[in-house]
């Protein structure tokens, strides 16, 4: 699969119900779409950098039979992560906070940076990065997968400001998540 794809597809994915879709959500409920939308695009690729830049060193250290091995696992450990859940999750946990004095769009920026460091996106976007051994594709994909559906979050917010079904909503990401792992240690293994 093309390595803009299978980052752009697993990541949005892999976002959707997450706690900074839910952070995003929440701020988008309160303060200027647009600006939210901003702060979100800034922290999203910045994130994603760092994500795929560690990926793609962690990749060229690695022999290709145990970057397989290891992403498939990766990837069913995600699953069931999502599955499962974050038991630090909470929806409500930036909607008390204020924009401080650098504004709203550079509060999101670094507030959704902050909240991916060592999430299980960024992980998914470190490990498609060594698995794939392309930079730019899957920092594009990535961040895209990740921005698309936080701008969904955001147009929830201003539409609806009511939360997105969040159990239904994992289910079918770890389903994917789990799919793609297997699929990838078929062909590490085969």
């Amino acid at each position: 699969m093309n390595a803009f794809l299978v980052a752009l597809g697993l990541i949005f994915v892999a976002e959707l119900g997450d706690k900074t879709q839910l952070l995003t959500f929440a701020l988008a409920s309160k303060y200027s779409p647009s600006k939210v939308l901003l702060g979100v695009f800034i922290g999203t690729f910045s994130v994603n950098l760092v994500s795929v830049v560690a990926g793609q060193l962690v990749g060229m250290a690695l022999p290709e039979f145990w970057i397989g091995l290891v992403a498939g696992l990766a990837f069913i450990g995600f699953g069931i992560w999502m599955f499962f859940g974050d038991e630090d999750e909470d929806e409500d946990e930036g909607e008390k906070r204020s924009p401080g004095k650098f504004g709203i769009v550079i509060t999101v920026a670094v507030t959704l940076f902050l909240a991916e460091m060592g999430d299980k996106t960024m992980l998914a976007a470190m490990t498609i990065a060594s698995h794939e051994q392309k930079l730019i594709p899957v920092w594009l994909g990535a961040s895209l997968g990740m921005f698309a559906a936080n701008a969904i979050a955001v147009l929830v917010g201003v539409m609806l400001g009511k939360a997105l079904p969040e159990r239904p909503i994992r289910i079918g990401a770890a389903v994917i998540f789990i799919a793609s792992g297997l699929a990838i240690l078929w062909r590490t293994i085969t």
